[in-house]
């Protein structure tokens, strides 16, 4: 039966993330055993860990959008037709990517590692999707809930900061380096910034449908809508902030003009406001959660809010310039970015396909989703601790102790040997979750979009 495009989209970023995540703890045991790298290079393992990995985030929160605006929202999509052209067009230069990377075609940087002329058609599928996008939420009358004006701002902050990644190409900044390395950092800070809104926007849609729910099934007085709360503007506009300046904490160590640094530092240090309204809300959630834990969505959704405690508190610290001169580049970076990955925006998004799910089975919490859950958040908790004592044994090295790169990687190699085998726990966890949740998806029809 035919399929809506969010539900397709949705289908593709699960099959995205497994395969990811394979790769991940194929990358991992390359470490471990570096005779795997004569069956598969390293090379072309990064690459495919990261850019599917990435892609799982595009695609699952394209997917809920797509699929939210009819069935929740009472949207229509302005074009059906153009929604399929988007996820065609995803799909084809998606399978091209994958296969240049197996052939060893390369030619990009970071996430981007394929050639450039690739990121054409990604352009062009944003702004059919931007597109899409407006014209339908423009048909929504009265003020719009924030979530609208976040997954907005996610599709226009990628389409700028994806062309910007891609400026290295002009001699101007190629020939520079403090120039390039600037515009680079601030393109891919820029760039996780938008898929945050994207994601956190689908966090506050969930949390809005799904408070809405609780209060008709508990017999409440009519609550106003958190989606159009002052508080809710409040963090969206504190977040739009940091997606546009909160990059420049990345430039410690680039000689740039001192005025950005200190931007970045202060910009970075408004994440407290953050952190001290999650600390405060946290008591009340937590305190409620045993009524409610059994729902799939606001289970994963609670892991997230833990996650977004931990990595915010990793996030500030690291921002510090005193600390960052021993943490930058070394595993306590990479913890900061798997935390928000894996922790926050992976937990948000299958909140979202747990959420899709519920309305053709219930979720049973005793199930594979709900082993998959418990074993998923366990692994991870490992798995980002050993990054960061991995990372904080790296720097005192590096630093303090001035070992050459041989020998401090001899001291943590133990360390990172057991994060490897952790991300295959980790591995297995997503897979218990991820498998049945895609066999229901595969059953979703049409019809159920509207």
């Amino acid at each position: 039966m035919k399929k809506d495009a969010g539900i397709s989209f949705m289908i593709l970023g699960v099959v995205a993330l497994l395969t990811g995540m394979f790769f991940g703890c194929f990358g991992g045991l390359q470490y471990v055993f570096p005779e795997l790298n004569q069956i598969f290079s390293f090379q072309k393992t990064r690459p495919l860990h990261v850019s599917l990995v990435v892609s799982w985030l595009y695609l699952a929160s394209i997917g809920g959008i797509y699929h939210y605006l009819p069935s929740r929202c009472g949207l229509p999509l302005f074009s059906k037709k153009l929604a399929n052209i988007h996820l065609w067009i995803f799909l084809v230069t998606g399978l091209l990517i994958v296969a240049s990377y197996f052939m060893g075609i390369f030619g990009g940087r970071e996430y981007w590692a394929f050639h450039p002329i690739l990121a054409i058609p990604i352009v062009v599928s944003w702004v059919i999707f931007g597109i899409n996008y407006i014209k339908t939420i423009s048909q929504s009358p009265g003020k719009w809930p924030v979530y609208y004006w976040m997954w907005g701002t996610g599709i226009i902050f990628f389409l700028f900061s994806f062309v910007e990644s891609y400026l290295w190409l002009l001699p101007f900044f190629r020939d520079s380096i403090v120039r390039d390395m600037t515009v680079q950092w601030k393109s891919y800070g820029e760039i996780v910034g938008s898929w945050n809104m994207l994601i956190y926007g689908t966090a506050i849609f969930l949390m809005d449908k799904m408070s809405q729910r609780f209060d008709e099934s508990e017999n409440r007085d009519e609550k106003p809508s958190m989606a159009f709360s002052k508080q809710s503007f409040l963090l969206y506009f504190l977040g739009l902030t940091n997606l546009m300046f909160g990059w420049a904490h990345h430039l410690y160590m680039v000689p740039s003009a001192g005025w950005i640094r200190h931007m970045g530092y202060a910009i970075s240090m408004t994440e407290l406001i953050i952190l001290a309204k999650i600390i405060w809300e946290f008591r009340g959630s937590f305190i409620n959660s045993s009524k409610r834990f059994h729902i799939m969505p606001f289970r994963f959704l609670m892991a997230a809010d833990i996650w977004i405690l931990i990595n915010l508190i990793l996030a500030i610290l690291i921002s510090i310039p005193a600390i960052q001169v021993y943490t930058h580049g070394t595993h306590i970076t990479v913890a900061h970015a798997m935390g928000s990955t894996i922790g926050i925006n992976s937990m948000i998004l299958i909140a979202s396909i747990c959420y899709m799910v519920e309305k053709k089975k219930q979720i049973s919490p005793n199930g594979w989703i709900g082993k998959g859950f418990w074993i998923s958040n366990i692994f991870f908790l490992i798995f980002f601790s050993l990054l960061v004592i991995g990372g904080i044994m790296k720097g005192i090295a590096t630093i303090e102790e001035q070992k050459t790169f041989q020998q401090t990687t001899t001291i943590i190699n133990p360390v990172l040997e057991v994060f490897a085998y952790s991300g295959i726990g980790l591995f297995a966890g997503f897979c218990f979750i991820l498998f049945p949740s895609l066999k229901q998806l595969l059953s979703f029809t049409d019809k159920d979009s509207v």
